[in-house]
Formats: C-alpha cells, structure tokens, sequence
C-alpha cells in the first residue's frame, strides 16, 4: 500500500467502530476520496481536531486496494476558525460542503472545483454581511462548473436577450413566452436579476449586498429548485440556510434589478 501526500477539505466524517472515522476529503490532486482515521476518537488521538469538517489540510495517506486509504497524518494548513465560531457562517458553510460532496467524483481530480470550495470558505471566514449570500453565489458558480449554469438574462432556449417572466429548471432558467412548457413557473425581473448579480460577482464581494426580503426569498426558490433538479438530489442543508435572516436590504425595493 504505497504512501501518497494530498492536501484536502474535509467535506464531513461518519463513526467507524469504536474510535475511528471514515472522513471524506475534496483534495486537490486525486479528487474525492474517502480514509478511515484510525483512533481519532480517542482522547489521545494523534489527529486531534484537524480532520473536522470545513479543515484545510495536508495529509500523508496509505492507498487502500479497496474503497478507503488509511491517514497515517495530517497538518493544518487552515482551520477556519472564524467561521467555526458563528452560526450562520457554519450553515453557509455547510451547504457549500454538501453541494461540492454531491458533484464531485471519487479519485477523479477537479482542481477547479477544490479551488472553489477554497475560496468560498475563505470568503465566508472574513465575516461577510450576508453569509447565505455568498453560499448561494457559489452554488451558482459550482452549477456553472459542473456543466449546468443557469440562463438568468436571456431565454434558456432561443437565446431571446430578457427580461422574461418565467423559469423552468428543467429548461435550463429563464424562459421567453414562445417557449414556456407546463412545467415553468413565473418569476419576477428583480428575482432573475438578484441571481444574475451573483453568478457575475467575486465570491468575496457577494456577500456586501442584500435584496428586499420578497425578492431574495424568491429568488432562493428559484435557485435551489434548480440545484435540486440538475444534482438530482435532496440538499438538506438548504432548509436551514433558507431560515437564515436577511440583513437589510442594501438595494432599494423599486430598483427593479440589484446591484453590489
């Protein structure tokens, strides 16, 4: 079983027996995997705390010849330790580590997507103002990265430059009246346009202004219905981050369109 260094995100850990864990890592180089952390259970554990969730670490690894490797080590490169601390920063974390575990491919490398979850955990452990902000602009850039980025200006169909008043996960988002089919729904111009805002904008920056609470409640509709469908899979971390407040709106409610 020949050694390996990988450095990673812990993306969550489940018991195994009586003092391990089986951890999955987002790493950088070898894609997911999943290692059994011998004893990190127990009080005298070598690991300590450094195989949590959200951690960025550098790991020294046993390939395993089944599905798990083995961690013979692991070093912190960043804990995180702001967003750790405060609750919404952890369920806006949380929904970030949910989607990338949903996406990503075991033993399949995908630096891009390693480098979004960095950033986006470095983006929320500066304290942003509207931490659900900056998850739901990452999922929109991990949408678009896994190949399924959503039309938010022009119709997902013919191409028609918006706005337009209906969207349709299945049709890929926003869609004009000559293609509208029985399973869209209608949606207001400030809604796609809060969206449209935060696919353009820098994860670091997403988080510094806030619609009116209708339009981002809306707009949360829309965007995790549309996760949902295109991972093909239930995020249960949604239901807490869409019970998370809205600070006050930064952009006024008769704008129409938001802006940073």
């Amino acid at each position: 079983m020949p050694l390996y260094k990988e450095q990673g995100i812990v993306l969550r850990s489940v018991k195994l027996g009586e003092a391990d864990k089986i951890v999955s890592i987002l790493t950088q180089g070898s894609g997911k995997i999943r290692a059994v952390a011998k004893g990190i259970r127990r009080t005298n554990s070598k690991f300590g705390a450094r195989l949590e969730p959200f951690t960025h670490v550098s790991l020294l690894l046993y390939r395993g010849r089944g599905a798990l490797d083995t961690v013979t080590q692991a070093e912190i490169v960043s804990p995180f330790r702001t967003l750790r601390g405060d609750f919404e920063l952890i369920t806006a974390g949380e929904a970030m580590l949910e989607a990338a575990d949903k996406v990503a491919e075991e033993h399949e490398r995908n630096v891009r997507l390693f480098l979004l979850v960095l950033a986006g955990l470095r983006a929320l452990d500066v304290r942003p103002r509207d931490p659900a902000a900056v998850a739901e602009s990452y999922l929109i850039k991990l949408l678009s990265l896994s190949g399924f980025h959503p039309s938010l200006s022009a119709c997902a169909v013919c191409g028609m430059p918006g706005p337009h008043e209906w969207f349709s996960a299945a049709q890929g988002g926003v869609i004009c009246a000559d293609h509208v089919e029985h399973d869209a729904g209608r949606a207001s111009r400030a809604a796609t346009a809060w969206l449209d805002l935060l696919a353009r904008a820098d994860l670091e920056g997403s988080g510094e202004a806030t619609p009116p609470t209708a339009v981002r409640k809306e707009a949360r509709a829309l965007l995790y219905g549309f996760t949902e469908y295109h991972l093909e899979r239930r995020m249960r971390s949604f239901t807490l981050l869409a019970r998370q407040p809205s600070p006050a709106a930064l952009v006024p409610a008769e704008a129409g369109a938001p802006s940073p």
